[in-house]
């Protein structure tokens, strides 16, 4: 697939003009880097926008006692640093590579001279943003509403919309749960338990297939 044709995957760049996105594909640079790497450190300078093309990544902040906090998993299309795009502020997270991954990157100042073409590339920054800040409210809801359990069932659920099947089709251990929903990794495989016994989720070779949505869409609105 070509950088054009990819471009037209991505939300960010789906309703633009075919010519636009031609255009934006010719000022993308593409670097790749190995599993585990830190592709940002939190309060970098931040001049560019990153778009996934292929592999996964995790949006992270690292407690002083060494604890993360996963505020995100991205994977192809996906893309994160567009507030830089914006304003001048460094970055607000770490951002780590889970695999082996290629991204494409945007410069702020190649951004810029695009939307001063064709302003419609701005309203459609707008319109993935307002996605973006509604989304970060529907999970500070859940982690202020839900108990464990009920966090959990949300995240597989998400996780299982994204992939648009009845299985999560990306490994999603324990731990990185926990680190989603800030709690502990023997918290998350006690729940996890419950639900494999209760008959909502199946475990196969660290996948996980939903068997009884209802159910757990049913828990992940139980409030505490």
């Amino acid at each position: 697939m070509s950088t054009a044709d990819f471009l037209t995957t991505v939300p960010l760049f789906a309703s633009l003009a075919p010519a636009e996105v031609v255009a934006f594909s010719q000022l993308l640079r593409e670097k790749s880097y190995p599993k585990g790497s830190v592709i940002l450190f939190e309060d970098d300078p931040g001049d560019s926008l990153f778009i996934v093309r292929s592999g996964r990544v995790k949006v992270v902040l690292v407690a002083e006692d060494g604890r993360e906090v996963i505020l995100g998993i991205l994977d192809s299309g996906d893309h994160f640093g567009e507030l830089s795009l914006i304003d001048d502020e460094p970055r607000s997270a770490h951002v780590v590579a889970m695999e082996e991954s290629t991204l494409l990157v945007l410069r702020r100042e190649d951004f810029r001279r695009r939307v001063e073409q064709n302003p419609s590339v701005a309203w459609a920054l707008l319109i993935e943003m307002s996605h973006r800040l509604r989304r970060a409210d529907e999970k500070i809801g859940s982690l202020v509403l839900l108990d464990v359990p009920g966090r959990i069932a949300r995240v597989l659920l998400d996780a299982s919309a994204e992939s648009g099947a009845g299985h999560i089709e990306k490994p999603l251990t324990h731990q990185t749960i926990a680190n989603v929903i800030g709690a502990s990794r023997e918290t998350v495989s006690r729940a996890i338990r419950e639900f494999v016994d209760a008959g909502w989720i199946v475990t196969e070779r660290r996948r996980i297939r939903i068997s009884d949505r209802a159910a757990l869409h049913k828990r992940s609105q139980q409030r505490t």
